[in-house]
């Protein structure tokens, strides 16, 4: 369990540190926030569901609830999706590097101590 804590925390403070998953998280807040306001006024939503739908679709989660149903709306989905995705793709993908980076160099460091 320590050793799983050590590679979450140690990854996650490894990724934060590193600019470029920096940028694509602050990228992908950025969408996603645009994306909320965007949802709101088109589709006349919360913002608690703007940023809902927001947060699922660019995540592929997809729930379903609730849904566009303005031309404009769906419209705005299909380009938030092809955009999004690659987005939230990429930095996932870094962050994910970062851990798995991690435990690697933890496994080194417990293969060398076994020498």
């Amino acid at each position: 369990m320590i050793r799983l804590t050590y590679i979450i925390l140690g990854g996650l403070r490894d990724a934060f540190s590193d600019d470029t998953v920096r940028s694509l998280l602050a990228f992908t807040t950025l969408l996603i926030g645009v994306a909320t306001l965007i949802f709101a006024y088109l589709e006349d939503w919360k913002l608690i569901d703007a940023a809902f739908f927001a947060v699922v679709t660019i995540s592929t989660v997809g729930y379903g609830t609730p849904v566009p149903v303005t031309f404009a709306g769906k419209l705005f989905t299909i380009v938030y999706i092809l955009v999004g995705l690659g987005v939230f793709v990429a930095a996932a993908g870094a962050v994910a590097e970062a851990l798995i980076r991690r435990d690697a160099i933890l496994r080194k460091h417990e293969d060398d101590a076994e020498k």
